[in-house]
């Protein structure tokens, strides 16, 4: 009898919550999801691709909300790609409808939280009223202090190393004996994300194992989680997880184990 009441205090006994289990000194201070697998979620359901667009908006929802008290101070989501213009253009026009309705439905919820917008990519390559709405949404939270939310628009990895590499030799640096002084630091300062530490951690949802033109030069050091399910199927638990996981590697940067 014993035994079997201890057995019943056990089972009441409220069990440990992964996200309480986290260190607070070892979250990962930025942490950037290439949001992949919202035309299969859709396809799967026989919808549209944009109905997977749409229910990848919760998603991001989710994971905007949960991560500052992960200890994520920068989040970078990875939304329209240069290569996803070859995409069909009924999508296309359907997407930057979207992102101008999720900013309209979103913004204030964002400023009242006290998050950041920051765009990088080539913002000139969009449609005037896409562009119209970041610019505002940039405007309307730029002093906010929470967590700094990066969206990836238009945005390639490759390109942005590109236009780098050309602002700084256009600052003077193209002579023989400036190019040999040139430090990464006279580079990194071009790239659009100067401003942001590099991604300690980075998440791939859909299961697939590439960066796709993502964060190239940023993620020489990240961590990678990767998880099966599609975008529209990613929450806060699976944030949780893949942060807790993150804390137990061994970061060494090329250096030894302590």
């Amino acid at each position: 009898m014993t035994s079997f009441i201890s057995t019943i205090k056990q089972w009441l006994q409220p069990r440990t919550n992964i996200k309480e289990s986290l260190d607070p000194k070892r979250c990962p201070k930025h942490v950037a999801i290439i949001m992949d697998g919202n035309g299969r979620w859709a396809k799967r359901r026989g919808l549209p691709r944009l109905a997977g667009h749409r229910a990848g908006a919760k998603a991001i929802h989710e994971v905007v909300e949960i991560s500052p008290s992960l200890g994520i101070e920068y989040l970078t989501l990875y939304t329209f790609s240069t290569e996803n213009w070859s995409r069909p253009e009924k999508e296309v026009s359907g997407l930057m409808t979207l992102f101008r309705e999720m900013l309209e439905a979103e913004l204030d919820n964002l400023h009242r939280s006290n998050v950041r917008l920051k765009v990088i990519g080539d913002l000139d390559g969009m449609d005037k009223a896409t562009v119209q709405k970041f610019k505002e949404a940039l405007i309307k939270t730029n002093n906010n202090t929470g967590l700094t939310l990066i969206i990836a628009l238009n945005y390639s990895g490759r390109g942005d190393i590109l236009r780098a590499v050309k602002k700084t030799v256009k600052e003077g640096l193209s002579d023989v004996n400036s190019v040999d002084h040139l430090t990464e630091a006279d580079f990194t300062k071009n790239l659009s994300t100067s401003d942001i530490p590099d991604p300690a951690l980075v998440i791939r949802s859909s299961g697939e194992l590439r960066l796709s033109n993502f964060l190239i030069w940023e993620s020489a050091y990240s961590e990678f989680w990767v998880t099966k399910k599609l975008w529209p199927d990613f929450c806060k638990q699976d944030l949780i997880e893949a942060v807790s996981e993150f804390q137990q590697r061994n970061r060494r940067f090329g250096g030894l184990a302590d």
